[in-house]
């Protein structure tokens, strides 16, 4: 059994140099999550980096209770912050080690795979995230039926192009493993598809 958490720093830190390799024009292009520019995506993923369990706990209470709103407020506000400091945020081995509350290595690594793909397939560019990786989440989202995110996976059956990994029986949705995930993760590829909500 491969250790899910030894995934994630891979993801990040070749997330990292995409990003520092792309114009500064690239943190303004809008990715997969709804209203999130690139800079919010980072901004969101790089959290654990930044905050310590006490100001997190205060954003939270901030918030009330609400993860949703702190995580809009806080990708909101920091998004601004330096390219150069998100940057060194992605490769800080503190996020590397950070796991949810509750969500172990599994819920770390989904965190890190959905999100890289949030930029990289709304830049077109290709995945970051080491290929098993990618369908270890799909293990964990199908397992679940589409739960994690609302998605309704009755009648469908999800073909991914560019491995043999399958599952379900129905009508095909056939594309790239990642882009599989981001559809199982409830946002809309570039070309408009989605999975039904439940």
């Amino acid at each position: 059994m491969t250790d899910l958490q030894s995934w994630v720093a891979p993801t990040y830190d070749r997330l990292a140099d995409l990003l520092a390799a792309a114009t500064v024009e690239t943190w303004d292009a809008p990715s997969l999550c709804e209203k999130w520019l690139v800079r919010h995506v980072i901004a969101h993923v790089t959290m654990p980096a930044r905050l310590t369990p006490e100001q997190f706990g205060a954003e939270m209470a901030a918030a009330g209770g609400d993860f949703a709103v702190l995580s809009d407020t806080v990708a909101t506000r920091d998004a601004s912050l330096p390219v150069v400091n998100l940057l060194d945020q992605l490769r800080s081995p503190t996020l590397h080690a950070w796991q949810p509350p509750g969500g172990g290595a599994a819920g770390a690594l989904s965190h890190a795979v959905i999100h890289s793909l949030d930029v990289t397939i709304a830049l077109d560019r290709p995945a970051v995230a080491p290929t098993e990786s990618v369908i270890a989440v799909l293990d964990r989202l199908t397992a679940a039926n589409g739960t994690w995110f609302g998605v309704d996976l009755t009648g469908v059956r999800l073909d991914a192009t560019d491995t043999d990994w399958s599952w379900g029986s129905g009508r095909p949705v056939r594309t790239d493993s990642g882009s599989l995930l981001a559809l199982l993760s409830g946002r809309a590829l570039p070309d408009g598809r989605t999975l039904p909500r439940v």
